[in-house]
């Protein structure tokens, strides 16, 4: 099945919104899929995409430092943090 385009934007809009509520909480995979009640490998899929648009870090390490073998935590990254920080001002207004 495919999903167009405009989904995926929706879909990766509700990624960023989920990252900037709870920021700087990091959210492992699974949970994003579960809060977003969506497919693992799919979600992971949108997360990368996200990654390399410099809009989303991931981290694949734990506190630590040792790597993760099949896991990654996801957070905001701080441009698209502060991006979304303007526009909540401008919309308080």
């Amino acid at each position: 099945m495919k999903i167009s385009k405009e989904k995926k934007e929706k879909i990766s809009e509700q990624i960023l919104l989920l990252l900037f509520q709870e920021n700087p909480k990091l959210f492992f995979t699974s949970h994003l899929a579960k809060e977003l009640a969506r497919d693992e490998e799919f979600t992971k899929k949108i997360l990368k995409e996200l990654k390399e648009k410099g809009l989303v870090l991931e981290i694949n390490k734990n506190k630590e430092g040792i790597l993760y073998l099949k896991r990654s935590r996801w957070k905001l990254s701080p441009l698209a943090y502060e991006s979304y920080s303007s526009k909540q001002k401008e919309s308080s207004f």
